[in-house]
C-alpha cells in the first residue's frame, strides 16, 4: 500500500487522516446501494503480541519529524476555548478512563504521566516511540495534563493513555530500497495490523479507542477484519471507538453532497469513496472537522453517510514529541522531510471527541458504549437540517454532553424531510372605524351653523338699537 504523508498536502505534514501508509485509492468502479454490512466475527484477528508483519527498518536519510514550538503558551488555544473545556472540567476530567491511541506511537512526555505502552506493529518498540509526532499530538489533545501558566490541556486530563504504534511514515520493510513498487507493497501499517491493534487495545482494557487513520477506496474495501475488530471492541468489550472521517487529500474522490431535489434520499446509494473504519457506522463514531473560528465544515473534511459529529480540526496546538529540547512541551507544527506544516485535519478532530467520550464515561459510568455515542450526538449543535454528511449531528458540546437530558431516540442520519404548508388566505381588512372623525366633523358643522345663525340673528337687534356699520 502506498504510504501517504501527513496532512492535507505535502506541506501540512501532521494532519495524518491520510493514515500514514493506509490511505490508498483502489478500484475504478462505483458501487451503489451498499450499506454497512454485518460484521463477520470469523474475520476477527487473534490477540497476538504486537509485532510487524515483516521485518522493518528506519528509512535511510529520513530523520524523524522536528517541531515548531508554540509561541504564547499562556493563551488558551481557540479550539479548546470554543469547546468550553474549563466549564466541562467542573463535571468530569475523565478520571478512571483509559483511551487507547492507535497511531504512530505516543512519545513519553511530562504532561502524559499516565501513559502506558500498548505495543508496536511498526518496529521493536513498545508503543511509546513516535518518530512522526502525529500520535503524540493526538494523545495530547485527549489527555495532556493541566499546567499552571499554560493555556493548553487535553480534553480529559484525568484519563490514562495507552500508546500503540501501528503505522509510520519513517519505516519500511527491510530491503525495500528505492524500488517504487516495493515501497508500495511493503509499507508499514495496513488493514491487517490496524485490525489487530483494535482487538489488542480492547483486550488491554481500553474504555475508549481513538483511530486517526483511514483507508480510502472507490469500491467496497477488503476490510472485513476491521469490521470484526470494531464490532468486537464496541459490542463485546463495550469500548467507544472514535475514528476520523478522513481528509480529501488522501481520499481523492469525494462523496456527493446532498441532492437538493431529494434531500432525504439514501445517502449510502451515492457513495463513490469508501472510508474505513468510518464506514462501519454501527460500531464507531466518525468525526468530521470544523473551523473553530467560524463553525463551518473544514474544506478538507470528507463527507459521508457515516459521519456522526464534528469537532475542531484547524488551528491546533498540542504536545511536542521533542519535549526534551523544548521546555514548553507544546507545538503548533511539525517539519516532515524538510517541510513545515500546521497541525490540522480530521485526525485532530477525532481526539477531541475521544476525550469527550472519556469525560462522559467518567461522569456516567453505567452508560454503554452505544449510549455514550448517542449522548455525544444528541447534545451536538445540529446543522440546519438536523444532520448533514459533513458534520453529522453537528459540533460537539462537552458541557451539554455532561449535563443535558437526551432523547431516547435520535433521528436517522439524514436531513429533516422537506415540509410544505399552505399559507392562509389573508382576510379582507375590516372597514375603518370613522366614528371619531364623523363626530368631529358633525360637531364642527353644528358649531359653524350655530355661529352663522347667531350672526344672522344679530341684524334686527342692531337696527332696533340704532347701531350702524
Amino acid at each position: 500500500m502506498n504510504p501517504k504523508t501527513f496532512g492535507r498536502n505535502a506541506i501540512r505534514v501532521v494532519a495524518a487522516a491520510a493514515v500514514l501508509g493506509l490511505s490508498v485509492s483502489v478500484g475504478a468502479g462505483t458501487a451503489f446501494g451498499d450499506k454497512t454490512p454485518a460484521a463477520n466475527s470469523s474475520a476477527l484477528p487473534a490477540n497476538d503480541t504486537p509485532h510487524p508483519e515483516k521485518t522493518t527498518e528506519a528509512k535511510p536519510n529520513t530523520p524523524c519529524a522536528s517541531s515548531q514550538p508554540a509561541g504564547d503558551v499562556a493563551t488558551v488555544p481557540t479550539p479548546q476555548r470554543v469547546l468550553g473545556l474549563e466549564k466541562a472540567w467542573q463535571f468530569s476530567t475523565g478520571a478512571g478512563q483509559t483511551v487507547a491511541v492507535i497511531d504512530t506511537g505516543v512519545a513519553r512526555n511530562p504532561r502524559l504521566a499516565n501513559l502506558a505502552p500498548g505495543g508496536d506493529y511498526v518496529s521493536t518498540g513498545d508503543g511509546t516511540q513516535d518518530c512522526d509526532g502525529h500520535g503524540t499530538a493526538v494523545a495530547g489533545l485527549i489527555a495532556a495534563s493541566r499546567v499552571d501558566g499554560q493555556g493548553f490541556a487535553g480534553v480529559a486530563p484525568g484519563a490514562k493513555i495507552i500508546g500503540i504504534r501501528q503505522t509510520s511514515n519513517y519505516f519500511e520493510v527491510k530491503g525495500t530500497g528505492t524500488d517504487e513498487q516495493k515501497i508500495a507493497d511493503n509499507s508499514v501499517g495496513n488493514l491487517n495490523t490496524l485490525a489487530s491493534a483494535i482487538r489488542h487495545a480492547a483486550d488491554l482494557g481500553a474504555t475508549v479507542i481513538n483511530i486517526s487513520e483511514i483507508f480510502c477506496s472507490n469500491s467496497v474495501p477488503p476490510d472485513s477484519n476491521i469490521g470484526a475488530a470494531v464490532q468486537y471492541a464496541a459490542v463485546q468489550k463495550d469500548v467507544v471507538v472514535v475514528v476520523a472521517a478522513g481528509n480529501n487529500d488522501a481520499c481523492k474522490s469525494v462523496n456527493p453532497v446532498l441532492d437538493p431535489t431529494d434531500p432525504t434520499g439514501d445517502q449510502w446509494s451515492r457513495i463513490i469513496q469508501y472510508v474505513s473504519p468510518a464506514r462501519w457506522d454501527k460500531y464507531v463514531l466518525s468525526v468530521g472537522s470544523i473551523d473553530p473560528a467560524t463553525g463551518s465544515a473544514s474544506k478538507f473534511t470528507v463527507p459521508g453517510p457515516w459521519v456522526g459529529v464534528a469537532a475542531p480540526g484547524q488551528d491546533i496546538t498540542s504536545l511536542d514529541l521533542n519535549y526534551a529540547a523544548n521546555s514548553k512541551y507544546i507545538t503548533t507544527g511539525l517539519t516532515h522531510q524538510g517541510k513545515m506544516g500546521s497541525i490540522e485535519g480530521t485526525s485532530f478532530s477525532s481526539p477531541y471527541v475521544a476525550g469527550l467520550a472519556a469525560l462522559v464515561r467518567a461522569k456516567f459510568p453505567r452508560l454503554s458504549a452505544a449510549e455514550v455515542i448517542k449522548r455525544i450526538e444528541a447534545t451536538a449543535h445540529a446543522p440546519a437540517g438536523g444532520w448533514d454528511p459533513y458534520v453529522g449531528y453537528g459540533a460537539i458540546d462537552p458541557v451539554a454532553a455532561l449535563t443535558a437530558d437526551v432523547p431516547t431516540q435520535l433521528p436517522p442520519k439524514q436531513p429533516f424531510a422537506a415540509q410544505s404548508w399552505r399559507m392562509p388566505v389573508p382576510q379582507p381588512p375590516k372597514a375603518p372605524d370613522n366614528t371619531a372623525r364623523n363626530v368631529a366633523l358633525i360637531g364642527t358643522a353644528v358649531i359653524a351653523v350655530l355661529l352663522i345663525l347667531g350672526y344672522l340673528a344679530s341684524f334686527p337687534i342692531r337696527r332696533r338699537l340704532g347701531m350702524h356699520d
